[in-house]
């Protein structure tokens, strides 16, 4: 393994403290089972930024996980030395752990979002664990993250702000601790370019200012560039991969007229969605128009904070709108999933920007994809195990991935599995939220050949909602803009989108 200094021209590299965490050889596995973590070591000091690069699968998470003392269940350090503030995690008395937790170390998760309660409001929840919990404290760790906290941020829900913003407001729950070692993973996934930029600017601050001692796991080369001291490279265990047959590939994408379906769409008719907080209103959608044609690959774009999740959360039926109209091929959908048809429900499927979202991790991949054959066909139960395998196929993992964990899984097999849980219903439309985020380069390009040779395979509808434009103008045909929950502008990716 790797860890190269990062240190440029332009930015000096912190003086070298005392380690306040380091591992050599350190190997972790399931035990008679998937290797996670291949043989690693790193240093890391305080004032510095280390960044755990390498595709998915490699152990990033695992890593980070290591280091807080929280294995995914069942798995267990094989090889190698780990010491973390002159402790070894996994040795250590649970008490002992959770003070070292609290006080000491702070881990920001791929998904921070599930992390944030959801019933309270956001100063309460940076102060519920701030080592000063005043609200003067609590709104400059706010500003410190680059949230807003004049236009009524601080009195929002979770459900309420973006997932940028919400990843930012882990951050600021995490720093209110002031601990010593700050773990984050993926800390730009689901962030526009801009953002990306401040969160390299805010995390240099950070370990200049704070003497704090960062390491993120991080597919992002430019956001490693910009503010890694040194990188770890990891590198994935081989798995069996199961190709399948007649995939389109990059060189065979398919287009608007390639892929034929029959009906009007999935179509929004002026929706407006309104967030009410303690200062005011938050408009998230104001009179947004939106469709998307049979067989069609519809991309949604705009800056953090736009919107995108919350108009694919209303087409899904998860987010209730103020006004406005939903219609499926010309009938008339309503605005809550439960209301709807079970044929309207079966048609529609969402393929959320955090695979966990979908999966319950006490549950095997086969369970999760079990459930909605139950739900939404009529295969009779002794087939049940079959059409598993077929899903598990489709999506290009091996039948015997139904008797493992999400928690076994690698980023990218878990996008996979969600992907393959939405598909159990045959849908004719697919919605996705950032798929591809948290994923490397290569693996977020295999995910979108993935969906493409899909789309042909079952003549299917793909709404994707992205920050990645390169993604976007790849991918799809048609694209809507929005800016500040306003659709600015709507036509032919070719046309409003470069291949950045």
């Amino acid at each position: 393994m790797s860890d190269t200094a990062r240190a440029t021209a332009t930015r000096s590299t912190p003086a070298a403290g005392a380690p306040v965490a380091s591992a050599t050889g350190l190997e972790i596995r399931i035990p008679a089972g998937p290797i996670l973590l291949r043989p690693t070591s790193l240093t890391v000091r305080p004032g510095q930024i280390t960044a755990l690069t390498g595709p998915s699968g490699s152990g990033k998470t695992t890593l980070l996980r290591a280091l807080i003392g929280h294995l995914p269940d069942g798995a267990a350090v094989t090889a190698g030395t780990l010491d973390v503030l002159g402790h070894r995690p996994d040795a250590l008395e649970p008490e002992e752990l959770r003070q070292l937790r609290r006080t000491r170390i702070a881990y920001v998760g791929q998904d921070p979002g599930s992390a944030l309660n959801p019933r309270m409001k956001i100063r309460r929840i940076v102060a519920e664990t701030a080592a000063d919990p005043s609200d003067e404290a609590v709104l400059g760790l706010l500003r410190e993250c680059r949230l807003p906290v004049d236009d009524g941020l601080p009195d929002r829900r979770p459900t309420a702000i973006s997932g940028g913003q919400q990843r930012r407001v882990a951050l600021a729950r995490a720093l209110a601790r002031t601990p010593e070692i700050l773990l984050l993973d993926e800390p730009t996934a689901g962030l526009d370019p801009a953002l990306r930029d401040e969160i390299a600017e805010l995390l240099r601050d950070l370990a200049a200012t704070r003497g704090l001692a960062v390491v993120m796991a991080c597919h992002d080369p430019e956001l490693v560039k910009a503010c890694a001291d040194h990188v770890v490279h990891l590198t994935a265990p081989e798995l069996a991969h199961v190709p399948s047959q007649g995939a389109a590939g990059p060189g065979a994408r398919p287009t608007a007229s390639t892929v034929k379906a029959d009906g009007e769409g999935l179509g929004a008719k002026g929706v407006s969605v309104t967030f009410a907080h303690r200062a005011g209103h938050h408009q998230a959608l104001d009179r947004v128009d939106f469709n998307a044609a049979p067989g069609s690959a519809t991309g949604i774009v705009g800056p953090s904070g736009s919107g995108k999740t919350t108009l694919l959360r209303v087409l899904a039926g998860l987010q209730p709108a103020d006004s406005g109209t939903l219609a499926l091929d010309g009938d008339p959908l309503s605005f809550m999933a439960r209301k709807r048809l079970r044929e309207h429900q079966r048609r529609i499927q969402l393929v959320p920007q955090n695979p966990l979202d979908a999966l319950n991790p006490s549950r095997t991949v086969g369970a999760a994809l079990a459930r909605p054959l139950r739900l939404h066909s009529a295969i009779p139960r002794q087939r049940v195990a079959g059409q598993i395998a077929e899903l598990l196929r489709q999506v290009e993992l091996p039948a015997d991935f139904a008797d493992r964990y999400p928690s076994e899984l690698s980023g990218g097999q878990r996008q996979r599995v969600s992907i393959a849980r939405a598909l159990a219903t045959d849908p004719d439309f697919l919605l996705c939220d950032e798929i591809t985020s948290a994923l490397d380069p290569e693996t977020a390009a295999t995910v979108m050949d993935l969906l493409a040779r899909l789309r042909v395979e079952r003549a299917m509808t793909i709404v994707m909602v992205s920050h990645e434009l390169r993604l976007v103008a790849a991918y799809t045909d048609t694209v809507y803009l929005l800016d500040t929950g306003r659709l600015t502008a709507c036509g032919p990716t070719a046309d409003l989108v470069t291949n950045a």
